[in-house]
């Protein structure tokens, strides 16, 4: 069996409550996981394929996009440690505190809920080798 990653997934769009709240505390995971978080217009900020926008924002249909799982890759088991610790000093709330999962072997992972309740993971599955750190597009 092979798993594939960075292939499928375009962007993904969260639509929150309180956009200064939620610009903390994924300023402060992202940092962690080394994913630089853009401000590049009003009401909304990037990261990676990661947007996150008022319901306000022309970004957004003005509807909030409700409960989501999110899971992000760690580059080690103390990534996935530091992760947890910084979401829960940035306004994340506990939902899986940092070990081992029994989904397969090897498996680190941590889960917090965001501001907005959506259920965020990191985690580390292991070592492996990346052919490319990334996918990039020129605009």
């Amino acid at each position: 069996m092979q798993l594939h990653r960075g292939r499928l997934i375009d962007h993904i769009q969260l639509v929150v409550r309180d956009l200064t709240a939620s610009e903390t505390f994924y300023t402060a995971v992202m940092s962690v996981l080394g994913i630089p978080v853009l401000r590049p217009g009003d009401g909304y900020f990037i990261a990676d394929e990661l947007t996150v926008s008022a319901a306000d924002s022309p970004t957004s249909s003005g509807e909030l996009t409700g409960r989501h799982h999110l899971a992000f890759q760690a580059r080690d088991r103390e990534t996935v440690d530091a992760f947890y610790s910084a979401a829960l000093a940035h306004g994340g709330r506990d939902n899986g505190a940092p070990g081992i999962r029994a989904y397969h072997p090897g498996y680190y992972a941590a889960f917090v809920l965001d501001p907005d309740g959506n259920n965020i993971e990191a985690v580390y599955q292991g070592d492996a080798t990346r052919n490319v750190p990334s996918v990039t597009l020129d605009f």
